[in-house]
């Protein structure tokens, strides 16, 4: 399985963000979300609880710097883009390829799951570091984030996700067909809502424009404090 990192950095050892990352998700794996303190990730990473200060504010902390482990390990292995492909085909590929890296983690992912339908306050934050991550899988794909749409695209992306999940953590068939049937599923309707997304756009940008170019324009006004005394 790809780690996300080089042949010189895996020749100098875990690091302590390492020891702490692999450790929340041990603990992830065991018990729910809440439940899991800072002390005890510390005693599992074997680090002081001053070390897993210095590293890391927090548990969401850790779980965005899991998440770059994650997009670096996909984006290690992910093809680049081909003319040949459309960009359907491309997230397809990259979906799956970063679910079997995720494989391992699957009950510490589910227990998140958990918590984030529990608490939506955690469930905005981790939209927030979901976000970032997304921004990152369709640019391997070659799907632009720039501007109102992309942003629509970007977060189209994580609820697409988030409604693939609950399959993938179900899925016991070594080929993950149930998986893969509900990424294409998931991919066809983001298509349907991307067309309709851009015409609402299209319209918006023109309604705009047409009364930004019929809205009069102010005169100017003179400064009663620099005006010409009157004679």
């Amino acid at each position: 399985m790809a780690t996300g990192k080089s042949a010189a950095e895996k020749s100098k050892g875990p690091t302590p963000a390492d020891s702490i990352i692999d450790a929340f998700l041990a603990l992830l794996a065991e018990k729910p979300f809440a439940d899991i303190g800072l002390g005890e990730i510390a005693a599992r990473a074997d680090v002081s609880l001053g070390e897993l200060r210095t590293t890391y504010d927090g548990k969401l902390s850790i779980l965005a710097d899991f998440l770059r482990r994650i997009d670096r390990a996909v984006l290690d292995i992910a093809d680049a883009p081909s003319p040949e492909e459309t960009a359907r085909d491309r997230l397809f590929d990259l979906i799956m390829k970063r679910l079997d890296i995720l494989a391992p983690y699957r009950v510490a992912i589910g227990h998140v799951a958990d918590a984030a339908r529990r608490d939506p306050g955690l469930a905005l934050c981790l939209n927030r570091l979901a976000l970032d991550s997304a921004r990152f899988m369709l640019a391997a794909a070659d799907v632009s984030t720039g501007g109102l749409r992309g942003a629509a695209r970007t977060q189209g992306f994580v609820l697409m996700t988030a409604r693939i999940l609950p399959v993938w953590r179900k899925d016991e068939d070594p080929d993950l067909s149930r998986t893969m049937a509900a990424v294409d599923r998931a991919l066809e309707q983001a298509e349907t809502w991307s067309r309709r997304g851009d015409k609402a756009i299209d319209l918006l940008c023109r309604v705009g424009a047409r009364f930004e170019h019929r809205r009069p324009k102010r005169r100017g006004r003179r400064d009663p404090d620099t005006a010409a005394p009157a004679a």
